[in-house]
């Protein structure tokens, strides 16, 4: 390989939007020199104490029996256990290898079940077969992908989980249409090269940009504003966000909105079963599905794929389209767009059982050490009873089961006060969100104890 030029074939979004053009990477522009490295793996290598454990068994036993020996033997697993992140690695050969992986994926499935075999496979558009090889077996095997996300760190970790896209949706070029970016968890001139013009070319339309680092990263340079939260903190200045947003634009000023966003777009209106979780009150379990309830609420098709709400103008349950049942077998109803009930008029998601039954619901308070100097002290239980709005239903079976809606429980786990009784405080006390700043004084981001 003698030269590497990028792509100039990417068509135009629309004459407004910055051209796609060039689309370099440091990354691809090294390619070559990943070819002929001294360091470029040619053969498979394991590590030393693992392939003497295993020649050594497999002399006189099978695969599978070879590795079960080995795995549950404390002394030999620990002993190759513990070497690693050390080196050591020795040349094997393909064959090899490859007959380690199944026994180790044939015995931990025999043991443990087969979502206990995790697995990894680059993305697939790349290379249909090869990439997509690894993702087709653990799938059949009933396995569990990985995102890649989690190993290329080129977008958020748990990103695809979150949010359910396959990359960053919208694509960059849409960042050009917003007024307002916090770039959170990404690290755009630096993993996202070819697409951080966009992210610097709205600033010339007047876009506010904002960075949330613990370090002085390159997009931090690119910002307005650089929020640097100690690392680790992050989940409380998320929370933080999330506390305002429910209280002042759904609890004390209800915005139409973000009512109505929640209200389409999100799970908020779902109903979830609680179950008992002690004498004195309930914890939240799964979704309420249409397979609950008698005839199913008329849904033939994957009923027990298929959550349930209540239309706030008729107070009946209903289907709402685009759950996983209506992805398979109902053409054009996995979506959003049809909000029609049984008799054609338009279907308004409930989103509060507010004016029915109250019951105690138990949350988890993952506090964390409150005697880390990070951290304003938190001394709570660990287990916090909210009063949150119920209602009792009569399922298929003629039992009687408890729900609540999703924004129900997510109002009381955010410990906002909403008249029903109990003892409210967040359950992750806000002022601990007096981030401590690097080299700058603590920011109260927001106050909610007085």
């Amino acid at each position: 390989m003698t030269w590497e030029t990028q792509q100039t074939d990417y068509p135009r979004t629309r004459p407004d939007l910055p051209n796609h053009e060039p689309r370099g990477c440091p990354r691809g522009a090294s390619y070559s020199w990943y070819l002929y490295s001294a360091n470029r793996l040619k053969y498979p290598k394991v590590r030393k104490p693992l392939l003497k454990l295993w020649r050594h068994a497999r002399a006189t036993q099978d695969p599978v029996s070879a590795w079960a020996s080995i795995v549950e033997d404390p002394m030999k697993a620990e002993s190759y256990k513990s070497k690693r992140g050390l080196g050591g690695f020795v040349r094997s050969t393909w064959d090899e290898v490859n007959e380690i992986i199944a026994a180790a994926n044939v015995y931990t499935t025999k043991t443990y079940g087969p979502d206990r075999v995790v697995g990894f496979s680059p993305i697939p558009a790349m290379s249909m077969v090869s990439y997509a090889a690894g993702a087709r077996y653990l799938s059949l095997i009933g396995g569990v992908c990985l995102s890649f996300y989690d190993w290329y760190c080129d977008l958020p970790p748990s990103s695809p989980m979150t949010w359910g896209e396959q990359t960053d949706v919208p694509e960059s070029a849409d960042w050009y249409n917003s007024n307002y970016i916090i770039a959170w968890g990404s690290n755009v001139p630096q993993t996202r090269t070819p697409d951080a013009h966009f992210f610097t070319e709205v600033r010339y339309k007047g876009a506010k940009t904002v960075s949330i680092t613990p370090d002085y990263a390159e997009v931090s340079k690119l910002t307005d504003e650089w929020l640097n939260p100690k690392q680790g903190t992050d989940a409380a200045l998320g929370m933080a966000f999330g506390h305002v947003i429910l209280r002042e634009f759904h609890l004390e000023n209800p915005s139409q909105y973000f009512t109505d966003y929640v209200r389409q777009y999100t799970d908020f209106p779902m109903l979830v079963v609680l179950d008992k979780y002690d004498d004195n009150s309930f914890k939240s379990t799964r979704f309420l599905r249409a397979s609950d309830l008698a005839n199913h609420l008329e849904q033939a098709n994957n009923p027990e794929w298929k959550t349930v709400a209540i239309d706030e103008n008729s107070h009946d349950f209903v289907s709402p389209t685009g759950s996983i049942g209506y992805r398979w077998g109902e053409k054009g109803k996995w979506n959003i767009q049809q909000r029609e009930g049984a008799e054609g008029r338009e279907t308004k998601l409930q989103l509060s059982l507010i004016g029915e039954d109250i019951s105690p619901v138990s949350f988890p308070h993952f506090a964390g050490d409150d005697a880390n100097k990070h951290w304003v002290a938190c001394a709570q239980e660990q287990v916090q009873v909210r009063n949150v709005p119920t209602r009792t239903i009569i399922n298929a079976d003629g039992e009687k089961l408890v729900v609540a809606t999703v924004y129900d429980l997510m109002m009381a786990n955010y410990g906002l006060d909403r008249g029903l009784g109990g003892r409210m405080l967040p359950l992750v006390m806000i002022k601990i969100l007096q981030v401590r700043l690097h080299g700058r004084k603590k920011l109260p981001v927001y106050h909610v104890i007085k």
